[in-house]
């Protein structure tokens, strides 16, 4: 049987948003390690008051560019600098078509001096790989895809190290003296006799470095850095607090990739197989429109104005110029009201009907793309996004995109709970409700990432 494309997938399906919007699937499942290695409060609760361990090994994909080109070719596609990008730093990379529309950001680790490792969702890999493979330049490219199917292995295991207390338990378990390492840069160290690199960076708005090393090194690691955690509060973070990590800091994972629209991307399109992340992908909530882009972000709205350098040449770079001054949706944090929750809670479970939509705890999405209609009264001004339980905010919070003039901290707002007329069986049969929610900064509480 003929693998299809996702062109020929939208095709056959009426549509892209016709595509998306009967997809079953739900929210995306970190694979590789338990729901709750303890449980998810305390696991959340960890970055703030002690140390936690994200596990990062199995869930992100890894593009490996090799070649003399290798900056030359990246840095056409991003929005950002990468001219100082060298050996042993990091960068994330944020990249736009040609209409200057988010398709993805990732990180991109530059190993060597021709070795760039991108890491980050399949949305960043699948766009560099195809034009990797289009382009004239020195490159190789090479794909480590994750463990969502699993393998037996991958090129190295990778955590993440963070809260108050990951400064001194890193000390306590390096060999020697921890290298002085710069905010997103690299240090190389040796843990319990193995050679491992780690980036200085933060994840949920505290300290933090991101581990990580050969394959068949981890256990050694794992045990070394697990026994001596034992003393600073160590708690592992399972699939459920993991996706719940971003909530705090304001970032958002997931918006709409601006691969699925326009002439420009058809080619990709045709490229990209249909059971890929974006084949795969749904689209959910009560936002509802039938303008695909009216789902598209741009990198102004998620925060990302100042990264954007306009004094080199990226592709979207005129589109960028041209709307630069333009008024744009602002990010802010929606705090939802606890008495509202509850009730819709109260009443998805109850028999009293109409039902409403229940909302899972810790992450209440249900879709890979969601999209909840923000309202003031009764009328639009945005749209809410990545959600999820904060057991330090002892909210649910949710990362947003309203109109700039509606950007009042402290001003009440209402979202719209649920999916209305939905196709797919993944979701029951509810009454979309109203949700009071606060408008509060991003990020939620002061960053605090950075140490001497």
């Amino acid at each position: 049987m003929k693998n299809r494309s996702l062109e020929e997938k939208i095709g056959e399906a009426g549509g892209v948003l016709q595509m998306l919007r009967s997809s079953d699937l739900g929210h995306v499942i970190f694979p590789g390690i338990p729901p709750e290695f303890t449980n998810w409060r305390d696991e959340q609760r960890a970055w703030h008051q002690s140390v936690v361990l994200f596990e990062q090994s199995y869930h992100m994909t890894e593009l490996h560019l090799r070649g003399a080109d290798v900056l030359k070719f990246i840095s056409y596609f991003a929005t950002n600098k990468l001219s100082d990008l060298h050996a042993m730093r990091a960068k994330q990379l944020v990249m736009v078509d040609q209409s200057g529309n988010l398709i993805s950001d990732a990180i991109v680790f530059c190993e060597s001096d021709d070795f760039l490792r991108v890491v980050g969702p399949p949305t960043a890999s699948n766009w560099l790989q195809y034009n990797a493979e289009q382009s004239q330049l020195r490159i190789e490219v090479t794909r480590n895809e994750n463990m969502i199917v699993p393998r037996p292995s991958r090129d190295v295991f990778r955590f993440q190290l963070q809260g108050p207390n990951a400064l001194p338990l890193l000390k306590e378990v390096v060999e020697g003296p921890l290298p002085d390492i710069k905010f997103f840069h690299i240090g190389e160290f040796k843990i319990a006799g193995h050679t491992v690199r780690a980036l200085r960076h933060g994840m949920a708005g505290r300290p933090g470095f991101e581990i990580y090393g050969p394959w068949d090194a981890q256990q050694a690691v794992r045990e070394k850095v697990e026994q001596a955690g034992l003393a600073y509060d160590l708690r592992k973070a399972g699939a459920s607090t993991y996706p719940t990590a971003a909530q705090e800091s304001g970032w958002m994972p997931r918006p709409f990739p601006a691969v699925y629209c326009g002439d420009e991307m058809k080619a990709f399109r045709e490229w990209l197989p249909e059971k890929s992340f974006e084949g795969a992908a749904s689209l959910g909530g009560s936002f509802h429109s039938n303008n695909v882009s009216d789902y598209l972000v741009e990198p102004n709205e998620l925060g990302y104005g100042k990264m954007v350098h306009l004094g080199h040449d990226f592709l979207g770079r005129e589109a960028l110029v041209s709307r630069k001054d333009d008024p744009h949706r602002v990010k802010v944090t929606l705090e939802w009201n606890n008495q509202d929750v509850f009730d819709v809670m109260r009443r998805a479970v109850g028999t009293e009907t109409p039902r409403t939509k229940f909302i899972s705890l810790p992450v209440p999405m249900y879709a890979t793309f969601e999209y909840d209609e923000v309202q003031l009264n009764g009328s639009p001004i945005g749209i809410s996004q990545w959600s999820s339980y904060s057991s330090n905010a002892g909210a649910v919070l949710s990362t947003a995109l309203i109109a700039p003039e509606q950007a009042v901290m402290g001003q009440e707002v209402t979202l719209l709970w649920g999916e209305p007329g939905s196709k797919r069986r993944t979701v029951e049969e509810h009454e979309v409700v109203g949700i009071r929610a606060k408008i509060s900064p991003v990020p939620y509480f002061d960053k605090s990432i950075k140490h001497d």
